[in-house]
């Protein structure tokens, strides 16, 4: 096991694809393993991908590439545009807001920050926001999909866990309205020490204003309660609520808003293709993985180690979420679902931790890890698309990281806070 570790870790410094890396380091186990027959990991891959809660993660991707081409995004600007412009930093709230909103949408921090990225940066930079706050802003207020349904992180994490879906996306519904507050305050004391905005604020919107652009985007917005009363009351599990969200955005984008094309549906279809291929291929090998990491019995020996260490749940606690830190620094996020879910969900169960909160504290983390050096995806998907020096990106993001990482701090210890609505709902 340790030559795996290390070709894995080889691999990922010489930035191969995580599916490949994964795929490469786990068969050279079964190469050097005269036990295990090399048939066993095709095998894995095959049966990693046969669950009937996966089938949730590409009918939501799905959905979301057909909501952003039916018109839904542009109603969803223009209403976070109409709640927050008036506010100094006013662009900067309309992308956290954003964020808020299109989580229940795009479920994806990283296509969350790109789509943003060519909209509302170049909006931002125009008003005389500086360059590197403007995409610490989209990238860190994307974090906010992580938690607000349906978070494919979380359908992830459920599906590899065995914990209630329903009872995640309920559970991440507050931790992410806080997301919002606390990135909005920060931006605004931001923007008010650097005098963003003091001669460009637009008018406070009238209520009509306010009602008129509800309405519009009111499709947008009954979806993700849709979801949650449909889930919550046993009208479709989560894997049929993905389904039922994509018969819905073809409803909404060719009979009420008409807007979704034949074009653009094919363009829909190719992204969607693309996206759910390379999902699926990752949670293939690391099917294979998963299966090393139980032959070895790492789990086992892991916790063994840890819980040596110390008596007191909370230093336990502390060393799990330290280490789920520098896990986000190094690998995507779903690659960390996939692969640490099974190690340290049962540590965590064993100290007294409630799964449901663990859940949503391990998505913020290592979703969070996305947006920091050294491999951060959300961090260089950003600064590319906007032609940003990562230094610059590294220097502006540090308030918006602090502000987070207190955030999730407080959630840490403060369990009621996540299990409230899933307590009181189900």
């Amino acid at each position: 096991m340790l030559l795996v570790s290390i070709v894995f870790i080889i691999l990922l410094l010489l930035n191969m694809p995580i599916a490949f890396t994964i795929g490469i380091s786990s068969i050279l186990f079964f190469l050097l393993e005269p036990n295990l027959p090399t048939a066993l990991a095709v095998q894995r891959m095959v049966s990693g991908t046969q669950s009937f809660p996966l089938l949730a993660v590409p009918f939501f991707v799905l959905a979301g590439h057909i909501m952003n081409a039916a018109g839904i995004t542009s109603r969803l600007i223009h209403l976070a545009n109409v709640l927050t412009g008036h506010l100094v930093g006013g662009l900067a709230h309309v992308s956290i807001v954003l964020s808020g909103l299109m989580g229940g949408i795009s479920g994806s921090a990283n296509a969350d920050a790109a789509m943003q990225s060519r909209i509302l940066a170049p909006q931002m930079m125009d008003r005389g926001y500086s360059r590197g706050y403007s995409i610490s802003v989209i990238a860190v207020s994307s974090l906010i999909t992580a938690t607000i349904p349906p978070s494919i992180g979380l359908i992830l994490y459920g599906f590899v866990g065995e914990v209630s879906i329903g009872k995640l996306f309920l559970a991440g519904i507050v931790p992410g309205i806080l997301l919002v507050f606390v990135l909005m305050i920060t931006s605004y004391m931001i923007a008010k020490k650097r005098g963003y905005d003091s001669q460009e604020i637009p008018e406070r919107p009238s209520f009509k204003n306010v009602l008129d652009s509800l309405k519009d985007g009111i499709w947008a917005l009954l979806f993700p309660i849709i979801l949650i009363v449909g889930i919550r009351f046993g009208i479709f599990t989560p894997s049929e609520g993905g389904a039922f969200a994509v018969v819905y955005a073809l409803i909404i984008g060719i009979f009420v808003y008409r807007e979704l094309t034949w074009k653009k549906f094919n363009k829909v279809l190719t992204n969607t293709l693309s996206d759910n291929g390379v999902i699926m291929l990752i949670i293939s090998t690391a099917a294979i993985l998963g299966y090393l990491i139980t032959y070895a019995r790492l789990p086992h020996n892991l916790s063994g180690f840890i819980l040596g260490i110390s008596e007191s749940p909370t230093i336990l606690l502390l060393l799990v979420l330290l280490f789920l830190v520098l896990a986000g620094m190094f690998m995507e996020a779903t690659v960390n679902v996939l692969l640490l879910t099974p190690i340290f969900l049962p540590i965590v169960t064993q100290i007294g931790l409630d799964p449901v909160h663990f859940g949503i504290v391990m998505m913020l983390i290592i979703t969070l890890g996305g947006m920091t050096p050294p491999v951060g995806v959300t961090m260089y998907t950003v600064c590319s698309l906007t032609d940003t020096p990562v230094d610059k990106y590294v220097k502006e993001s540090a308030p918006f990281l602090l502000s987070v990482i207190f955030l999730v701090v407080v959630l840490t210890f403060f369990p009621n806070i996540v299990l409230f609505l899933p307590n009181m709902l189900m």
